[in-house]
């Protein structure tokens, strides 16, 4: 991420995004956030291969509608019979979970550790100037986060955040 702060400051301004959702990704206290991301992408590959896809088919089980009598107001009944509905075919892969964790590890041996931090508040995004997330903060139980279009983010914590 190069280029001029007027710029960036400029892009980060019309790259506002209307999102109300948080950010989860592994955290080291004054990583740059690219070092991060590359160090995150060579963890997800060697989890990739230590625990590669391994796509299994699966089916629910077929449900019976059993038959039923229906009969009319002269009493003329006749039988309507039952039928099977077949399930519902899916695909799991079962080593996501592992690949999960392989990756978790690597990142901990790494010094990171994975965060789920919320949106911020419209007063919290209204109120912090506008500044992608560079290189990562000392997070608080306040800290909180605004996404921009385009991918980028800002940690924003008391410290920084006005009011």
């Amino acid at each position: 991420m190069t280029g001029s702060a007027p710029r960036f400051a400029l892009i980060a301004l019309l790259g506002l995004a209307a999102c109300d959702t948080g950010l989860s990704y592994y955290h080291r206290n004054g990583v740059a956030v690219t070092r991060m991301q590359s160090d995150t992408t060579q963890c997800e590959v060697a989890a990739l291969k230590d625990a590669p896809v391994a796509n299994q088919i699966r089916q629910n089980p077929p449900v019976f509608f059993p038959g039923r009598q229906i009969c009319n107001g002269a009493g003329q009944c006749y039988y309507q019979p039952g039928y099977w509905i077949p399930g519902n075919t899916y695909t799991v892969d079962v080593n996501q979970d592992l690949r999960t964790r392989v990756e978790t590890q690597c990142m901990a041996r790494k010094g990171y550790q994975p965060v789920n931090l919320p949106a911020c508040s419209p007063a919290v995004r209204q109120a912090a100037p506008p500044r992608q997330t560079t290189t990562l903060p000392t997070l608080t139980p306040q800290s909180c986060v605004i996404k921009y279009e385009g991918g980028g983010w800002q940690v924003v914590s008391p410290a920084t955040a006005p009011g």
